[in-house]
């Protein structure tokens, strides 16, 4: 969101510096100026949206229309606007307060205004005719190029002479836009335009992440992409005039953009473009530059360093006002330098587009007869059908197809790369005249291929793509054979400024077969890790697709790689089965990693539907996390044999699972999953969007859940349940006595209400081990909580009570805290959202003296202001195992802050403050960083240990000294602070609340001493320059602290805000912290930053 207060110390140069006064003039006319800069109904509804008033709703209008348009938007533009949208005043004010904008303007066609602008004196931002020139140039030149190199591809990779056109086969991929916390729908896009398109997104895009499988089509979707765009025959086209294509794999380190550029998207032959000349044109048309980057998986390690021009160009360094899309595999660490607006995911064909594509390719090759039988083949092979929808193996199915139609058979990975090399042994012995062996390969063939394969291993290791041809040769590697047999060929590299010999695989899967058929020829008596050079298993799953290819090629291996993976688990994994049991999962990243493990264990069983691998895979795969949010029927075969493997034992097997109905039909996922009864399963099941729209759906569920009567967590997400669609639920709990979590949460449709409620008091009987109760969004009112709370006040072993976003309000609190006497295990409340006022404060603080065992207390939200804090800053000594206290938005001021800190040094364990979104001063942010400091040595002999005295907030007087640059933290006393996260953020005001120099660097002299401080909130808090300087030197050195967030608008220009800590802050953010709780499985909280 655009803040005005932000707005009045932003750039005062340019078309920039007039919107402050502009926005102020205009005000609730913005609709009328919009409509004139050119701005659709859509585009004006987004921007109503997504801000609180007029005044912001024109500021982002103005901000929109200079990112659309760059140096199109100047004065003389946004004056006649005005003046068409009958806003003269505001046109009469500009003149008067800017004498320079004084120029008679009258009304215009666009060509006209566009002449204006050109014969405008250099000064004002006017290009030569030179400039210009070379400027055309330099986007004919690269549509040009993009035309001869990206329109046309070789699919036979043994017939050189054999190309397509792109759009011959193109066929629409399916993407999903994905959110970080998944708090709302996933939607399907049909490419770029849709991601950019503010009806899907909510806002304006600067970097979009697009991630896909090996194989999924990012380079071909990348390329056709950018012809389309050069070519303006999408809107990304029509937005950006200047497009740039940079595949990563040839980018080395030290190379700058404009380097890349010149080296990848520019004819060398064009005149007059070179490396200045091309930053000087991406400078003056920065927001209408589109950077198209391909493979970051691809990129070389040194590139990706920080200081590198990618990583600078991703986190907004180099080039912010321009748009960034880049493609991956998952996980291959996009997210450390960029926080991308939007993330999608390509999913693959649809059945229906297979079929698009069979019929596209035969009649390209001329066959038209044969894609009626493949098609008929598809239809049937369930585990075929899934194999294809990757456009890669798509495409060998097509090619082995043309070839012999005999070798399309498998419904795997490996079987259908073997077949490929079967079928190109076969040509090179036809070619040659030499005969096929019945019993495998010929021996110079086999060898060369080994040899080939320890050089695809060895590049892989090194994450590189490319063999050099020199270095391959100076191993004896017979080159020409394998040029012959065609499963490499030689070029010389893309790059212009450091060309070389290299053999290029058809595709990265190729290689990483290749290299996966070497590895299973010496993996059985050699340990993984030795041999692949690995040293954690975050690095063993990014070569999971070798892995999985090696296991394809020899049982044996496949036993090998599973026991070889055990040294790697027990490291990373040493607690987690641990923790997996218990309501407090492990932490979000390990957790990811442990997920895309136990992937690459069903994607071996996938491989090798064998027992002696189940049972490996059993015996190394304590449990099971799996996130389902498409139906991968490969992937779903090897789960239910899994599964069904599973036997009664004392110890039942834990699985987490997720499953996502934005794609899928989730009940009937599950009644295929689990079609007989599993006692020896301990399950813990999420449900997202499963929509149950009618009382039968709901009995469905019921039906598939009494096949695993070791239920222990039911999370439904956005069911959109009703009282009649909840009650066969409920009466079904009846079935489920061992559940341990329930958790409602409805965003968007809230209908439960109070007749839900009286639904679900019924069935908590039936669930006396219940530790965990969420109802969130579910309009629980006071009516419902009176009724409600005894029937909760039965759990006596309840851990966690989330009742957030509903309308409880005081009386509905009164009655909850009756029955807290009873909770006497509870760990968590959450009770942000409600409608508490100082009044209910009042009842909910002497009642939380019974929580005694309590870690996690949360109030957000709530206007409870700082006289319901005093009420409860009196129970807090109470509360001494507290680890998490958010009191995030509650109105709290420096009166509030004053009456905390003296209680929260009794907190001992606390490791997370939350009182961002309030209106503390200087005073009170100073004051409650000195509350958590570690004393210093003077302290320590003043005060030893053994000494009780209690902290003290530091006095008027201390405070003064402080202010003064007299006196130092060292006068306070605490015991050592646990405390890892602080945010102290202040809500939107028009004037942001000022950290003067002294008070900055007093709580930069404080982070020393807050020893465990990881994260570090000042948003919306400005600061001069001395002060800000000194708290980014403290942030850099302080051991532990990795994210210091601000806001960059209401700082001083020209700081350096390049240091590895600080982390801008940006719009939509308190949105992300009010819900990231809600994302569990196993019901967890994760700590949550901005």
């Amino acid at each position: 969101m655009i803040k005005m207060a932000e707005e009045q110390v932003s750039s005062q140069t340019g078309v920039r510096k007039y919107f402050f006064f502009a926005k102020e003039k205009v005000s609730s006319d913005w609709k009328d100026l919009a409509f004139h800069l050119g701005f659709g109904q859509a585009e004006v509804d987004n921007i109503a949206g997504r801000n609180r008033d007029d005044k912001s709703r024109c500021m982002d209008l103005l901000e929109e229309w200079l990112k659309r348009n760059g140096e199109r938007a100047t004065i003389e533009a946004l004056m006649e606007a005005l003046s068409e949208a009958n806003l003269q005043s505001t046109v009469d004010g500009l003149k008067s307060k800017y004498p320079e904008v004084d120029i008679p303007l009258t009304p215009s066609s666009q060509q006209e205004r566009k002449k204006a602008v050109d014969q405008m004196p250099a000064q004002k931002g006017a290009h030569s005719e030179e400039e210009k020139s070379i400027e055309r140039a330099f986007q004919g030149s690269i549509r040009k190029y993009y035309e001869l190199k990206l329109a046309k591809f070789k699919p036979l990779i043994w017939n050189d002479n054999f190309a397509l056109t792109l759009s011959d086969l193109f066929t629409e991929l399916e993407l999903k836009q994905t959110h970080e916390k998944r708090s709302a729908s996933a939607a399907k896009i049909k490419g770029l335009d849709d991601l950019f398109n503010a009806n899907t997104t909510g806002k304006s895009q600067r970097c979009i992440l697009i991630e896909a499988e090996p194989g999924g089509g990012k380079t071909t979707f990348m390329s056709k992409e950018a012809i389309d765009a050069v070519s303006q025959k999408t809107e990304l086209g029509k937005r950006h005039d200047i497009v740039l294509l940079i595949r990563l794999r040839e980018v080395i380190e030290g190379e700058a953009i404009e380097e890349m550029v010149w080296d990848q998207c520019v004819p060398e032959t064009t005149q007059g473009v070179d490396v200045p000349a091309i930053k000087a044109i991406l400078q003056r048309n920065e927001s209408r530059v589109l950077f198209l980057l391909d493979g970051y998986d691809e990129l070389r390690p040194e590139a990706r360093a920080e200081g590198q021009a990618i990583p600078k160009l991703l986190s907004g360094k180099l080039y912010p006002n321009s748009t960034v899309v880049i493609t991956s595999r998952p996980s291959a660490g996009v997210q450390q330098y960029a926080q991308p607006d939007c993330h999608a995911r390509i999913i693959g064909f649809s059945f229906e587009l297979v079929m698009k594509y069979v019929r596209q390719y035969f009649t390209a090759v001329g066959k038209q007869e044969l894609a009626q039988a493949l098609t008929e083949l598809l239809e049937e092979n369930n585990l075929f059908r899934n194999l294809v929808t990757t456009p890669i193996f798509l495409m060998l199915v097509c090619l082995l197809w043309e070839e012999d139609q005999a070798m399309v058979s498998t419904g795997t990975m490996t079987g259908l790369y073997d077949n490929l090399l079967t079928c190109l042994v076969k040509k090179h012995c036809k070619r040659e005249g030499m005969d096929m062996p019945t019993d495998g390969i010929p021996k110079d063939l086999a060898d060369a291929l080994l040899q080939l394969g320890k050089h695809a291993l060895d590049s892989l290791l090194m994450e590189e793509t490319q063999l050099d041809l020199t270095e391959v040769e100076r191993q004896n590697v017979n080159v020409n054979l394998l040029l012959k047999l065609g499963v490499v060929f030689a070029e010389v590299s893309a790059s212009k400024l450091h060309p070389r010999k290299q053999l290029t695989f058809a595709h990265k899967t190729m290689q990483e077969f290749l290299a996966g058929r070497y590895f299973a020829s010496v993996a059985v008596n050699e340990d993984i890790g030795d041999l692949l050079k690995l040293t954690s298993i975050d690095e063993v799953v990014e070569h999971s697709t070798l892995l999985q290819f090696a296991c394809g090629c020899d049982s044996r291996v496949a036993q090998a790689v599973v026991c070889g993976l055990r040294k790697f688990f027990n490291t990373r994994f040493a607690n987690i089965h641990e923790h997996a049991t218990k309501f407090d999962q492990p932490e979000k990243e390990v957790a990811n990693t442990f997920e895309r493990f136990a992937l690459l264990c069903l994607s071996i069983l996938t491989e090798r539907t064998e027992p002696e691998i189940l049972q490996v895979v059993r015996k190394w795969l304590p449990f099971l996390k799996l996130r389902i949010y498409a139906v991968d029927r490969r992937q779903h075969a090897a789960l239910k044999y899994f599964l069904q493997s599973l036997q009664p034992s004392d110890k039942p097997y834990i699985m987490i699972l997720e499953v996502s109905g934005s794609d899928i039909d989730v009940v009937e996922y599950l009644e295929q999953t689990f079609t007989s009864p599993t006692p020896g399963l301990q399950l813990h099941l999420t449900l997202r969007e499963a929509y149950f729209n009618s009382p039968n759906e709901t009995s469905r569920l019921v039906s598939v859940l009494e096949n695993v009567p070791g239920l222990r967590a039911l999370t439904l997400l956005e069911a959109n349940l009703k009282p009649e669609t909840l009650q066969p639920l409920v009466r079904g709990l009846k079935h489920m006595a061992l559940l341990e979590q329930l958790s409602l949460h409805d965003i968007w449709s809230p209908e439960l209400g109070d007749a839900g409620m009286e639904v679900l008091q019924v069935g908590l009987d039936c669930v006396p081990h219940l530790a965990v109760l969420q109802v969130d969004e579910c309009n629980v009112t006071q009516v419902s909580m009176a009724s409600l709370a005894p029937c909760l006040g039965k759990l006596s072993r309840l851990k966690e009570l989330h009742l957030n976003d509903n309308e409880i309000g005081d009386s509905g609190l009164g009655s909850l805290t009756t029955v807290f006497p009873n909770f006497i295990a509870m760990r968590i409340l959450s009770l942000r959202r409600n409608g508490f006022s100082p009044a209910g404060m009042r009842t909910l603080a002497p009642a939380l003296g019974h929580l005694t065992r309590l870690h996690k207390l949360d109030l957000s939200c709530n206007n409870i202001g700082d006289a319901g804090v005093e009420c409860l800053a009196g129970i807090i000594p109470c509360l001494t195992v507290m680890k998490i206290l958010r009191l995030r938005k509650t109105g709290i001021s420096d009166k509030g802050i004053s009456a905390l800190v003296k209680p929260l040094a009794h907190l001992v364990e606390l490791q997370i403050l939350d009182v961002g979104h309030n209106i503390i001063g200087e005073r009170g942010i100073v004051s409650l960083v000195l509350t958590f400091c570690q004393p210093s040595s003077l302290d320590m002999e003043q005060n030893p240990p053994g000494d009780n005295a209690t902290p003290q907030e530091p006095d008027s007087e201390e405070l003064e000294a402080t202010e003064a640059g007299q006196g130092t933290v060292s006068q306070l006393r605490t015991p050592v602070s646990k405390l890892t996260e602080l945010y102290m953020s202040h809500d939107y005001q028009p004037t942001p609340v000022h950290l003067s120099d002294t008070a900055a660097m007093a709580v930069a002299e404080a982070l020393p001493r807050l020893p465990a401080l990881q994260c570090l909130d000042l948003s919306e808090i400005s600061m001069d320059a001395a002060g800000f300087n000194a708290l980014v030197q403290a942030a850099e050195e302080h051991p532990t602290l990795r994210e210091l967030t601000y806001t960059e608008e209401i700082l001083p220009e020209g700081l350096d805000t390049s240091a590895r800590s600080l982390k801008r802050s940006f719009e939509f953010k308190s949105y992300r912290l009010d819900w990231g709780e809600i994302d569990t499985m196993v019901h967890s909280f994760y700590i949550t930053t901005t």
